[in-house]
């Protein structure tokens, strides 16, 4: 017999707290429930506890999937990271919002001392930022915003607007940050790069004296398990590198820490060939560019590609050396259409091998090898999976005609991200929630797979190929 036929009635005017019978709201219905939640007004926080403030990344990945909520407040939060801009070009990392207070965040605008310390750079006077940057997605995140409503993006002038500040931050990036003389961008900071404590920064790190504890207060761990965080000696030597540039003024050059990132490249020419798709809608040339990316893309492969590893590593500027730690950075070229086809092709293997396990022993990429000394399951970086490094690689994948593996891939990123309630990163072997949950990226890039059907939406969306080379 059903046993819900024996279930006696429910006394009525009394709230049910749980009740199984009642389905949960769609996955779409949660995804943009979260962004609705981290809306400021003007963009949105990735984690309201935890990451009070706008980040630049997340924005461009956070528009990317606003945009099948409300085109016009993806555009906004672009705008709003745009308006932050220094005069030289970089977009900052954080733009702080001055409603919150100083101790909900550290480093906090008080550290920065962005309009003092950055004033020879150009540092905005109107707002406070950070000094460092993030990885350059904002080009493609502009392009795909645009596709999704171009009328609304031409009467706004949303791209004839965006293009010159999307211009001038690939300028920075590609004459200020060309530390080791080849071509590609180096990070200075590992906040940089995205990955914070990723292995592949331990050695160019264990250069760095850290900052004295006793001279910071780390907020992260009022939101979060120590367990899941960088250790306060990585916290140490983040705010000593952090300092140190403050105090040059956020003057590039040589340093303790320079690094020549595969991920960072990798999406600034993704972004390269996104502005050739923007000046052509703008009736202007793209040609330049997507020459500039078919460049960038050669430099790329001869001077981070590694034979024996099956994969991208980062080079050490200083030390004038490729690190041997394989992270989940030297997998995203991936992306790249014009990416040699053995390559591509010896990435896949390297992707469903025994060190990222995909459609084996995991389910979500992790974000370091799984038979590294330094794999963590749960500790940020060292090995969990996060879902915007799986969201490119799932592009990715589809791009290289890896039809079978990003459906498994992008049917993984859904189910795990509605299971653990849109959380941070995750446990790559159980799906486990680690960090903040509710996070902002994580639901507006399931709102982009749920929009973007593999079989293809018919806008170009689906593959970088179709969005930046027509």
């Amino acid at each position: 017999m059903d046993s819900t036929a024996q279930r006696a009635p429910r006394p009525t005017g009394r709230t049910v707290a749980y009740d199984p019978s009642i389905p949960a709201p769609p996955l779409h219905v949660r995804a943009a429930a979260v962004l609705e939640a981290g809306w400021t007004g003007t963009s949105t926080v990735p984690s309201r506890g935890l990451y009070p403030h706008q980040w630049s990344w997340d924005s461009a990945f956070i528009a990317i999937g606003l945009r099948h909520v409300s085109p016009l407040r993806a555009q906004t939060e672009l705008e709003t990271l745009l308006a932050a801009q220094w005069a030289d070009g970089r977009i900052p990392h954080i733009v702080f919002n001055p409603s919150v207070p100083l101790d909900a965040y550290f480093p906090s605008p008080d550290f920065w001392r962005s309009s003092a310390a950055g004033r020879a750079a150009g540092a905005p006077r109107t707002v406070q930022t950070s000094g460092i940057v993030q990885p350059p997605v904002h080009a493609l995140a502009a392009w795909l915003v645009h596709l999704a409503d171009p009328g609304l993006s031409r009467a706004r002038g949303f791209l004839a607007r965006a293009y010159p500040r999307l211009a001038a931050w690939h300028r920075y990036l590609l004459h200020r940050r060309d530390l080791g003389g080849g071509g590609l961008v180096s990070v200075v900071h590992p906040w940089e790069q995205g990955m914070d404590n990723s292995p592949c920064w331990d050695r160019p790190l264990s250069r760095v004296t850290p900052a004295p504890a006793r001279s910071f207060r780390r907020a992260d761990l009022d939101h979060g398990s120590p367990e899941d965080r960088p250790t306060d000696l990585d916290y140490g030597r983040y705010v000593r590198l952090a300092a140190d540039y403050r105090d040059r003024g956020y003057a590039d050059g040589p340093g303790d820490f320079a690094v020549e990132d595969p991920a960072f490249n990798a999406l600034l020419i993704a972004s390269e060939y996104a502005l050739a798709r923007i000046a052509g809608e703008l009736g202007a040339a793209g040609s330049a560019r997507q020459e500039r990316a078919e460049r960038l893309t050669a430099a790329l492969v001869e001077r981070l590609w590694e034979p024996s590893a099956g994969m991208f590593l980062c080079r050490d500027v200083r030390a004038g050396e490729l690190i041997p730690e394989r992270g989940v950075s030297g997998l995203v070229p991936l992306l790249l259409p014009t990416l040699p086809r053995d390559l591509a092709a010896t990435l896949v293997r390297t992707v469903c091998g025994p060190h990222f396990g995909l459609g084996g022993t995991t389910r979500l990429v992790p974000s370091y090898d799984l038979l590294g000394d330094a794999f963590d399951p749960h500790r940020y970086w060292r090995g969990p999976a996060w879902f915007n490094t799986n969201w490119l690689l799932e592009r990715g994948l589809r791009l290289h005609g890896e039809r079978g593996r990003a459906d498994a891939l992008r049917r993984g990123i859904l189910h795990t991200a509605g299971a653990s309630d849109f959380a941070e990163y995750v446990d790559p072997h159980t799906g486990q929630a680690c960090g903040a949950t509710g996070f902002g990226w994580t639901a507006a890039l399931t709102l982009d797979l749920l929009h973007d059907r593999p079989a293809g939406d018919g806008n170009g969306v689906t593959a970088i190929k179709g969005e930046v080379r027509g």
